[in-house]
């Protein structure tokens, strides 16, 4: 079995893309790990280099000749951009404090693109298609940095309510203000995806739009966001109630591509 993987591994990759994974896979890792040992500076720089890596492996990935995608690539690409924000985020906000668990996130996404890199992306395939995953993964990413700020705000309340110091984190408020910005954002794009799959499916996918599993979860998705922005906005949702919404919503979206990709690939061992 170990060798099986190990060949189906290097007959999927590049030697580029190899050594690119493994190396931000590790850069990560040490992060997530030894963070204490690092200190703050020297994690940071670690979590740097992997950002680094990471990007420069997404690149060469795409100039491959045979780009592939698939459930562990979107995985991948989320998991990037969910740290871009952190990154740009932390020069805003240096009080917040998520870097080992997203660290960890990174390293597991970037190992499972490289075990399961995904099908080939066809060369007759739409030339607007790059644009509609383009769009659905960047919702992807805006909808799981909501969830990483909803986490936090979970736990900067059950820090309010066990009186532990309430100066080591990002304020509630402000941690509550950024989580429902992202959902925002995160909506719109996913918005623009469902519209051109279902406006646009003949030229995309070469066929009409239809109800399979990833539509109809990310259609159900599309509503418990929509239901979510329209709560807060009208009736003021906020607090366990939101989060727990916000949870179901990325739970549903995750199902729709990934879990539908993973079923294909893995269980079925076969492309849409």
């Amino acid at each position: 079995a170990k060798g099986k993987l190990c060949s189906m591994i290097l007959a999927s990759s590049s030697p580029v893309s190899l050594l690119l994974a493994v190396a931000a896979a590790v850069a990560y890792a040490i992060p997530a790990v030894a963070a204490r040992q690092l200190q703050d500076r020297g994690a940071r720089a670690a979590l740097w280099l992997a950002w680094a890596l990471h990007a420069a492996l997404l690149g060469w990935s795409m100039l491959e000749a045979t780009p592939r995608f698939g459930f562990a690539p979107a995985l991948s690409v989320t998991a990037w951009l969910v740290l871009t924000v952190y990154a740009i985020e932390h020069q805003l906000f240096p009080q917040l404090q998520a870097r080992w668990a997203l660290a960890a996130l990174g390293s597991v996404a970037v190992l499972l693109a490289l075990v399961f890199p995904g099908q080939a992306l066809h060369a007759s395939s739409s030339a607007w298609l790059p644009l509609h995953l383009a769009l659905g993964i960047s919702a992807y990413g805006l909808l799981a940095a909501a969830v990483v700020h909803a986490t936090l705000m979970t736990r900067a309340e059950r820090r309010i309510r066990l009186a532990v110091d309430p100066h080591s984190g990002m304020p509630l408020l402000t941690l509550e203000r950024l989580t429902f910005r992202f959902v925002t954002a995160g909506f719109v794009l996913l918005t623009a995806t469902l519209a051109a799959g279902m406006l646009f499916s003949e030229a995309l996918y070469g066929r009409a739009w239809r109800w399979d599993h990833k539509a109809v979860f990310s259609v159900l998705s599309w509503l418990t966001f929509a239901a979510l922005l329209l709560g807060r906005k009208r009736f003021g949702w906020r607090g366990r109630s939101a989060v727990r919404m916000l949870y179901a919503g990325a739970a549903l979206l995750l199902l729709a591509y990934v879990g539908s990709r993973f079923a294909l690939e893995v269980v079925l061992g076969r492309s849409a």
